[in-house]
């Protein structure tokens, strides 16, 4: 081989010193905080604390005050029958705002929850009480009805652009006509004894077992979730939860859980597990599992942060939107049989007064935010627990209505302003 095709000695090593090091993949630190034990954790809380991500804190701070006071004021307010109370009242308007969540994720607003939830419970009355229809059947159609009014919502939002607060303004109104129509000449038409409906409000389960065995069940299926989280991540090479977090977690939702279902069961008066209470949770976990698991919760969340950046990703943007209207005027319908069960058959003011600004304060005060993009499923049941705490204690107090009306207003009003200074803070911080 000739001297000119021969490489000299020692210039790969130079070709090696002279090329640049591979780079090295940066490593978000928020995946380590697991990694770090107390201190990582700590680290993380008040990053996000300064950030402005305050998740659900305010809420549990909210919750622990209100528990606090009122039982200053009344020793019976966290007793059996309050506590019962505060579950039965909190499930069909809960059930309600878990629709509103969903819209709310859109960045959108749906005006019409109060009026759709009189119509589900106008066609369930009519058919069931006065026509003979089969108690199952007209709560389907029941159901369908409320479904389909949402659908309409949806399409003429999408489809054809009409802002979904006009249209659903729009259905407010005509649907609370359609309520007083169906009705006809009855003011108001009494629950059957004994019915389904009835028995969404007025069933308990006297057995202690149900209320324990669906503790022990909620945490079961809470570890489970955590575990199942672990085996994704690690699959994925990310840090996951270590086991003491997972111990301490469980620990921690299998107290709370045990003590509910103890004061549920055990002082003298209780009557046990309601069974609005466990067909809440059921909502409450199926919702949180299509919102968080599956693609159609993803597209949700990708159309309300941002609309175009989702079409151009190749969501179907209208679809989804339709899906969300129509799911909820399902749930608001869900939620009117609720409210006719506890007001003792439908009437033609049902879902009407309150109702819709309680529904949508639910979801905003449980850490939904009014912008879109950001929020949990759970967010109903916080927001609606603090409600109907607030109510319980002021109505143990004898407080009159104007001052509760005021009072969950100016909480209404915090949460926004806590949402909307979180949304700043993110933005300074450039998490937002």
């Amino acid at each position: 081989m000739s001297d000119l095709t021969k490489t000299p000695r020692g210039a790969h090593a130079a070709d090696d010193a002279e090329r640049p090091a591979a780079p090295v993949p940066a490593v978000d630190p928020r995946l380590l905080v697991r990694e770090q034990g107390l201190k990582g954790y700590w680290t993380e809380f008040t990053r996000k604390v300064r950030g402005g991500e305050l998740g659900s804190l305010p809420v549990f701070i909210g919750l622990i005050v209100i528990a606090v006071v009122f039982q200053s004021q009344n020793a019976n307010f966290l007793s059996a029958s309050s506590v019962a109370n505060i579950a039965v009242y909190s499930a069909g308007l809960g059930i309600m705002s878990v629709g509103i969540v969903f819209v709310l994720l859109l960045g959108e607003i749906d005006l019409s929850v109060g009026s759709v939830a009189g119509v589900g419970a106008a066609v369930w009355a009519v058919l069931s009480v006065s026509n003979g229809v089969g108690d199952w059947l007209a709560i389907v159609i029941a159901l369908l009805s409320g479904l389909g009014l949402g659908l309409l919502h949806g399409f003429f939002f999408s489809k054809i652009g009409v802002p979904a607060f006009v249209v659903t303004l729009a259905g407010f109104l005509g649907w609370s006509g359609l309520q007083i129509w169906l009705m006809g000449k009855e003011g108001s038409i009494n629950t059957p004894t004994g019915s389904v409906v009835e028995n969404l409000t007025g069933y308990y389960f006297e057995d202690k077992a149900a209320a324990y065995g669906l503790a022990v069940a909620a945490v079961l299926l809470y570890a489970a979730s955590l575990l199942l989280d672990v085996k994704r991540r690690r699959a994925a090479g990310l840090p996951a939860r270590p086991t003491s977090e997972i111990l301490l977690r469980t620990g921690v939702v299998a107290v709370l859980c045990l003590a509910v279902a103890y004061v549920l069961n055990e002082p003298a008066g209780a009557r046990g597990l309601p069974l609005a209470l466990v067909l809440f949770l059921a909502v409450l976990v199926v919702a949180d599992f299509v919102a968080r698991r599956t693609t159609f919760g993803r597209q949700v969340f990708a159309v309300g942060g941002s609309a175009e950046a989702a079409r151009r990703a190749g969501i179907n943007v209208d679809r989804i939107r339709i899906t969300v209207f129509g799911l909820s005027g399902l749930l608001a319908a869900f939620g009117g049989l609720f409210v006719a069960s506890l007001s003792g058959g439908a009437t033609k003011s049902l879902g009407g007064g309150n109702t819709l600004m309680l529904v949508i304060a639910a979801a905003v005060i449980g850490g939904t935010s009014l912008f879109g993009g950001r929020g949990k499923v759970w967010s109903a049941l916080l927001g609606m627990i603090v409600i109907q705490s607030i109510q319980q204690g002021l109505n143990m107090l004898g407080m009159a209505s104007e001052i509760q009306y005021m009072i969950t207003g100016a909480v209404l009003l915090a949460a926004v302003v806590i949402d909307s200074v979180s949304r700043r803070t993110q933005k300074d911080a450039g998490r937002a």
